[in-house]
């Protein structure tokens, strides 16, 4: 996907494996390590979905509007991002039921913890891509700086 962007591929990449044992606060200070790697030019990228629940989602069928709680989480996570408090994404378990509806499993939703704690105060947050596909995969990217 990077080549894309980066055609040369003249920037180094590393793929880091999420360990679903670790809670989502193990992988928000890995993020927060990971942070001054960003003042030597390099990208933080993490690739998921904020709300990811393939139980419902409308496989093969009509293109279906997107669930309420899908759009009420994502809304609220959004609002959290661009207020900086990131306390409750990473304690996302205690954000009630669009949560839980949201993110059934952590896979897709912990790299974004490792984006957001690689932030600094102040900077530009951006969502250049939003939406939710098949009712409950929502679409949005988060970019910081």
């Amino acid at each position: 996907m990077l080549n894309h962007v980066y055609p040369a591929a003249d920037i180094p990449v590393v793929q880091l494996s999420i360990d679903e044992t670790k809670p989502a606060s193990f992988h928000f200070e890995v993020g927060r390590k990971l942070a001054p790697l960003r003042d030597e030019g390099v990208l933080i990228v993490g690739s998921g979905n904020l709300v990811h629940n393939l139980h419902t989602y409308a496989w093969g069928r009509h293109p279906r509007d997107p669930y309420d709680w899908a759009v009420r989480f994502e809304t609220a996570a959004k609002e959290m991002i661009l207020a900086g408090d990131l306390k409750p994404l990473v304690n996302y378990e205690s954000l009630g039921k669009d949560a839980v509806l949201s993110i059934p499993t952590p896979d897709h939703y912990l790299p974004l913890l490792y984006v957001l704690a690689s932030g600094q105060q102040g900077e530009r947050i951006c969502f250049p891509v939003e939406g939710v596909d098949g009712g409950s995969i929502s679409m949005l990217a988060v970019q910081i700086g």
